[in-house]
């Protein structure tokens, strides 16, 4: 049974509650990854000749499981982990978490359970990588990455350092230019690497990989880094414990810094100790040739460290916090002396909030040797406003991420988002580059017409700027405004109730739709045999890339349609649904009896969010669960007049009920007419009204609450039959759908899935795009038109009407003024 990807994450989390409580994120995280790592290796031992890691007879992960419940438990996994690192030479990389260690994980009992359960969790079919690893499709390089992403949010301030976001990872391999036609043999290089998924992100970008090379001082870290690049089939990758700065690993023949095709580097933030064991005045490698960075504070220190690793033709992105760009004194002279030379080639401001540790607002600087002689400026962007909250970080869109590429690489300028900055402009601010100097990102301020206030009409040039909305409909305008009393202002045409259903109804409006829509149906045309012909054994990620990719392009074509948040509908979707479903596909074929797995079924019988069916009759049917096609999918092509007959039913059920409801409130209360029917609880129920019926029968007195009571009885009676028959008829359309389920062939699957769920889904996506026009249109034109509505005369009108009306009033009371 294939394994979507979000229960392989699941899984992992879970292992980790098995470990809160004794440790912080910063601890736990050894324990687990090391787990995980472990299981990998041990699985990947089993199905793959060419692992490039030998496990032990006796050292497979089955020899861990058979320690569950054993008192020496602790003691026996760290042996076997032991072993493992002996025979991999991975000493102080996998056994720097000791799993018999009482401090963490309790005494006694405690520590068995705790790593028995360990044993449970990662015992689970879901997480058995020799079936659930797809070529080209890093599953487990992507759990992983899952893992250390939560670690990183959980650990605090300066402990979430190691993780770079992937987001910013894929930017910064692609600000350096790596592509589809980086060759293998180029090399990649991290100075402060951390757990090494930057330099990850940056060798998945090329085809064929590239040749890493990288360094991190922190113990634990570097662990995790060494993991990460096996994990990754990068195990020959050269990485070095020690501290960049002080010791410099990699060097070339000469003895000098080995230099690097690419440098990637998320060095910490203007480190106080960077200088500590150095001094810079006699560095044998000649980094600090541009001056010496304050003592203080190490951001040019990594800065100029790469640029001395950086070839001749070299290319490099630094991530480092805005402050570089404007700070004065030691670290000007050092930007001016790299202005002079030309080596910036970029710098892309990022939102604030988005890397673990800080929460201060960061920025990319992009190096790049081989231009640096003919540079004459530096192209500039200003990302800050592009992401989404994530818990308490922020986060960047694929949408964010994908424009941030597309403005670099295309060098395009984008009023409020990028522009090429001439250095003769850069020069005359004494080479200061912060951003907002160079590009103006602030919204545009909504000024307020005064004589409007005083005299009425809505400003013409507040209506000529939603010129973008007149040029595809010119129409539309004159049929929403006409000549005011004097030259410069307008006059509405529509009430504000008015204008949304007047932009709908509009015929130039509906061609704007229809033009958008045709462009979605010839993506759709275009794509969806590659769709239809997924199948097993293909990649879910070429997939997705092929068809946002020219969504993305085809909507680049559509008039006032943002191309990338429509592009995000397509991310997001694949991302929360559509890639579980392609992992799925890609494992199991379109095998329906296949793509269904077990579920508990729900006590109404209907089919719950994720949908349960239940085969045969009683408690002892079979239990199943459509994951890939969810059975309101099956219903809505095959049994749409049976489903609307339950929905009819369920509505009488509720009608019914909503009477039940009303009559028990009007008589209710403290005198009411049924309180005397209610049980101790307060409640009525058919067998306490019945008695009520009883102590009444034949009492002339109590005709009327005979009468309520028959009458809530003959309610409630009805009210059941309708309940009943609501669910016989939902049981029975139960059962037609697992019957069609059964008989459901390959090419009907397909339409379900390719046209029914997923072009569907993102078909709404765009609809929603067009429909967001037409709002923030709306809204605005609301907005003028409301707001000058009522201009001064009025007001006084008004005053005067109500100063009126209430001396009335007065007079009426008796009070002449």
């Amino acid at each position: 049974m294939a394994v979507k990807k979000s229960q392989i994450y699941s899984s992992l989390w879970k292992s980790c509650d098995a470990l809160r409580g004794g440790m912080d994120a910063s601890q736990y995280k050894d324990y687990i990854l090391t787990l995980l790592f472990l299981k990998y290796v041990s699985d990947r031992s089993l199905s793959d000749p060419d692992a490039q890691i030998t496990v032990p007879e006796g050292c497979h992960f089955a020899d861990m499981v058979k320690l569950k419940g054993t008192k020496d438990i602790g003691e026996e996994i760290d042996k076997i982990i032991a072993k493992v690192a002996e025979t991999n030479g991975l000493g102080g990389v996998i056994d720097n978490a000791k799993f018999n260690d009482p401090a963490k994980l309790g005494d006694g009992k405690d520590m068995v359970d705790r790593l028995s359960k360990l044993m449970e969790i990662f015992s689970r079919p879901e997480l058995d990588f020799r079936k659930n690893r797809v070529e080209g499709d890093d599953i487990l390089g992507d759990a992983y990455e899952y893992l250390m992403r939560h670690f990183a949010s959980e650990s605090g301030k300066s402990k979430g350092q190691f993780y770079t976001p992937a987001e910013v990872s894929r930017i910064m391999a692609k600000a350096v230019g790596i592509n589809a036609g980086t060759p293998r043999q180029h090399t990649i290089y991290d100075p402060t690497c951390g757990s090494g998924s930057l330099l990850l992100k940056a060798h998945d970008a090329a085809p064929d990989g590239l040749s890493i090379y990288g360094q991190e001082k922190d113990v634990a870290t570097f662990a995790l880094a060494r993991m990460n690049m096996v994990i990754h089939n990068c195990a020959d990758a050269e990485l070095w414990r020690e501290n960049t700065l002080t010791k410099p690993y990699h060097k070339g023949p000469n003895g000098l810094l080995k230099q690097f095709d690419f440098i990637v580097a998320n060095p910490p933030f203007s480190d106080k100790a960077w200088s500590t064991g150095l001094n810079p005045d006699e560095d044998e490698f000649g980094r600090f040739a541009y001056g010496t960075p304050p003592a203080k504070n190490g951001d040019y220190a990594y800065l100029l460290h790469v640029l001395a690793s950086m070839k001749s033709t070299g290319k490099a992105v630094i991530v480092l916090p805005h402050g570089v760009l404007f700070r004065g004194n030691a670290e000007a002279d050092i930007r001016q002396e790299l202005l002079k030379r030309g080596y910036i080639k970029a710098i892309i401001g990022l939102p604030a909030n988005l890397f673990y540790g800080t929460g201060i607002p960061a920025c990319l600087v992009v190096l790049d040797k081989e231009h640096a002689a003919a540079r004459r400026g530096i192209f500039m962007i200003d990302a800050s406003k592009g992401f989404v909250k994530d818990g308490n970080k922020n986060r960047l869109r694929d949408q964010d991420v994908h424009k941030i590429v597309d403005v670099l690489q295309r060098s395009v300028e984008i009023e409020g988002f990028s522009r090429m900055v001439p250095s003769a402009e850069i020069s005359k601010h004494d080479g200061n580059l912060n951003i907002p100097r160079y590009i103006d990102g602030s919204e545009a301020e909504d000024l307020q017409d005064i004589e409007a206030h005083l005299k009425g009409g809505i400003p013409a040039r507040d209506v000529d700027a939603l010129q973008e909305y007149w040029d595809v409909m010119p129409g539309l305008r004159g049929d929403l405004f006409g000549p005011g009393d004097r030259p410069g202002y307008l006059a509405a045409k529509i009430e504000p109730t008015e204008v949304r259903a007047t932009i709908h109804a509009h015929a130039e409006f509906e061609a704007f739709a229809a033009t958008v829509r045709a462009i979605f149906v010839a993506w759709r045309e275009a794509n969806i045999e590659a769709m239809r012909s997924f199948d097993k054994g293909h990649h879910p990620t070429d997939l997705i890339h092929a068809l946002s990719e020219d969504l993305l392009a085809r909507l680049r074509e559509a008039p006032l349609i943002d191309a990338y948040d429509a592009y995000q509908h397509i991310m997001a979707y694949w991302s929360e649904v559509m890639q579980d479903d392609a992992y799925q596909i890609t494992s199991e074929g379109w095998n329906v009896a296949k793509v269904i797995r077990e579920l508990v079924k729900d006590a109404d019988g209907k089919f719950t969010e994720e949908p349960d069916i239940v085969l045969g009759s009683g408690r002892g049917g079979k239990k199943l669960k459509a994951e890939v096609i969810p059975p309101a999918l099956i219903v809505a092509r095959y049994f749409a007049a049976e489903q609307a007959e339950v929905d009819a039913l369920e509505a009488n059920a509720e009608e019914l009920g909503r009477q039940m409801e009303e009559l028990e409130e009007e008589h209710s209360g403290e005198d009411g007419l049924l309180i005397e029917a209610q049980t101790d609880a307060g409640k009525l129920t058919a067998a306490s009204v019945k008695a009520r019926l009883k102590v009444n029968k034949g009492d002339a007195d109590a005709r009327e609450e005979l009468a309520i009571l028959r009458q809530w009885s003959v309610l409630s009676v009805a009210h059941d039959e309708a309940v009943r028959a609501a669910k016989d008829a939902q049981v029975e359309l139960n059962a037609m759908v697992v019957k069609q389920y059964a008989k459901l062939p390959d090419a009907d699957a397909k339409v379900l899935v390719v046209e029914d769920k997923w072009i569907a889904s993102v078909s709404a996506g765009i609809d929603g795009e067009v429909d967001r026009v037409a709002q923030a249109l709306t809204t605005r034109i609301k907005a003028l038109t409301e707001r000058y509505s009522r201009p001064l005369p009025k007001l006084n009108e008004c005053i005067a009407e109500l100063e009126s009306r209430v001396a009335n009033h007065l007079i009426a009371m008796g009070f002449a003024l």
